[in-house]
């Protein structure tokens, strides 16, 4: 069944937009103001659209629900450093995929398919799995539409041409390629195509 015919794919999307509606922390996406993991949630679903367009009702709700709530519980409560980064981020992915769950539960989907959403949330099996690989491509491709300008200005041109190598290298040839084509303006594309060059050797 289509997910666009699936009221329980309907419920769900409804849900989790509901719920990130009320995030705090705002971004301009053509021209409107809105709660920044609502918008990247669309984003996100769209990429994986277009990555996959045979991607499954699994794939797209973990789409949507891939930083549910992402707010509710700061970076800084982890303490600086990578170790602490990271440790916030295995919590965060957690949370995420504990949080959309009780959604999933709630519209009536089978234990089955909650699985596979928290799974890709998770991102378990990246590399082996495509699903999990479309998700990380996804996942960067929206992180570089919104954030690498103010990643640049915040880290510097060296540190952020660091962090924007290592995010190209986790995505796959055909994710590369769409970020090769993204409409950015031109600093921003000049920083992409230079790392695209270091990653594609």
């Amino acid at each position: 069944m289509s997910p666009m015919t699936d009221d329980r794919y309907t419920s769900a999307v409804a849900a989790i937009d509901a719920a990130n509606a009320d995030d705090p922390h705002t971004i301009v996406v053509d021209g409107q103001v809105r709660p920044k993991e609502q918008a990247h949630a669309e984003m996100m679903t769209a990429w994986v659209e277009r990555l996959d367009p045979t991607a499954t009702d699994a794939q797209l709700l973990a789409a949507r629900a891939h930083h549910l709530r992402r707010w509710v519980v700061a970076r800084e409560e982890y303490g600086e450093g990578r170790a602490g980064y990271l440790r916030w981020r295995a919590d965060a992915k957690r949370r995420h995929a504990d949080e959309v769950a009780t959604i999933l539960e709630h519209c009536g989907y089978d234990a089955d398919t909650i699985g596979r959403v928290q799974q890709i949330v998770r991102k378990e099996g990246l590399r082996n799995d495509p699903a999990v690989q479309t998700h990380e491509d996804a996942l960067c491709l929206v992180f570089l539409q919104t954030q690498l300008g103010e990643l640049a200005d915040q880290l510097g041109r060296d540190k952020g041409s660091e962090v924007l190598r290592k995010t190209l290298a986790k995505m796959s040839e055909p994710g590369r390629r769409q970020a090769r084509d993204l409409h950015l303006d031109e600093a921003e594309r000049a920083l992409v195509v230079a790392a695209l060059e270091e990653v594609d050797g």
